[in-house]
């Protein structure tokens, strides 16, 4: 039975894999750089470097295949191929104690960047001069809303993420009356009135709107491929069907293009139906106090965009302000606030926000490999000083 572990171990140990590996993680690199023109940066991170298999689509149909490894599977055989080296080779001494620590660090560094993919939310926090929030809109995410706002004092929120809509599964949820039916999902679409369309309702492209509520039957659904792209967001649509034990309650389209609520009278209460940006609920409130917009004096070529804002906790056991500008993020809490984008014109500032659990790993990793780079070029200088002068 040890053979076949040690043949094992050689293979996963072996300098051939790394080299192997780390061909093919250039080549990976190389084709996403090119891809980033159609995707943008989020399609890359996603089908290439955060993902196990690169999948491209068969020519004349609608079917995948795998083409490449994606940088998960890649990224996990590089590490198990360095942990293998030096359970196998490498042997625990002072002279060699430069080249653990500089390994440890680069495993450190994997570690990082796959909490980083598994774990880091980006959202984005929209602010008017004098505003307060507490909660963040989710970057990529989506979630429909039904908001049960019969009592004046609060509001009872149920949010079902844009995965189970796009499941089309019937949701039945104990806070609410009646069952939740997909009866069409897009994952993004362009929205327009009827009556603004050349053609009506005959017009080209558009998709069947089986909606009998609200405004969705005055609207025209065009479904649109979906988009990868930094500047732009998929918009999507979904047609809803709510059931209560009676029968059907009718058929709403709700998308994030529909700024408003539409309404509902049901079992003696009032509802709200919405599809909007996934929210993320904080334990504190951020206020914006004042924005700055500077120019280069004589121009009009921007100099600095800066957010002053106010940090309250819920509880009451925080209080403070902070400024918040280019390379000069607010951190608190595990968030980091960057400045974004600003209308001053309009008097409202957006932040990204980002939540990474595993933000502080690339910085210790670099630590480590420094100091490991550093010992043993260190011990080898001296090794080498001491030989000359003898």
């Amino acid at each position: 039975m040890s053979a076949p572990k040690s043949s094992f171990l050689r293979f996963f140990a072996s300098l051939r894999l790394t080299v192997v590996l780390l061909v093919m993680s250039i080549v990976l690199i190389f084709v996403a750089t090119f891809a980033q023109v159609q995707l943008g940066v989020w399609g890359v991170q996603e089908n290439y470097f955060r993902s196990f298999f690169v999948w491209a689509p068969i020519p004349g149909t609608s079917f995948d295949i795998t083409v490449y490894p994606g940088g998960y599977l890649i990224g996990g055989f590089l590490m198990v191929n360095l942990i293998a080296a030096h359970v196998s080779r490498f042997q625990l001494t002072w002279k060699k104690a430069g080249i653990q620590l500089t390994h440890f660090g680069l495993i450190v560094l994997l570690v990082g960047e796959l909490i980083t993919g598994l774990l880091q939310e980006d959202y984005s926090l929209r602010l008017e001069e004098g505003a307060t929030r507490n909660y963040s809109e989710s970057v990529r995410r989506n979630e429909v809303v039904i908001i049960d706002t019969t009592d004046s004092e609060f509001d009872e929120v149920v949010a079902i993420p844009e995965s189970l809509i796009a499941a089309a599964e019937p949701i039945q949820h104990g806070k609410l009356p009646f069952r939740v039916v997909t009866k069409a999902y897009y994952p993004n679409a362009n929205l327009s009135m009827l009556t603004s369309l050349p053609n009506g309702a005959e017009t080209p492209g558009l998709a069947a709107n089986l909606s009998d509520q609200g405004i969705g039957p005055r609207l025209g659904l065009v479904p649109a491929p979906e988009t990868f792209k930094d500047n732009e967001r998929n918009l999507p649509v979904a047609l809803i069907e709510l059931i209560g034990p009676e029968g059907s309650l009718g058929t709403w389209l709700l998308s994030p293009m529909l700024l408003q609520p539409q309404t509902l009278d049901y079992a003696g209460r009032s509802w709200r139906l919405g599809f909007r940006f996934a929210r993320e609920y904080k334990p504190f409130t951020i206020t914006l106090l004042e924005l700055k917009h500077d120019v280069y004096a004589g121009s009009d070529i921007p100099k600095n965009f800066s957010s002053r804002v106010r940090v309250q906790a819920v509880d009451g056991s925080e209080d403070r302000e902070s400024l918040i500008y280019m390379n000069h993020p607010l951190r608190h809490q595990g968030y980091t606030f960057y400045q974004y984008q600003m209308d001053s014109a309009n008097g409202f500032s957006v932040l990204h926000v980002v939540h990474n659990p595993g933000r502080a790993l690339p910085y210790i990793a670099c630590v480590l490999m420094t100091l490991g780079l550093l010992w043993q070029f260190s011990f080898h200088l001296i090794a080498f000083t001491r030989r000359r002068r003898a």
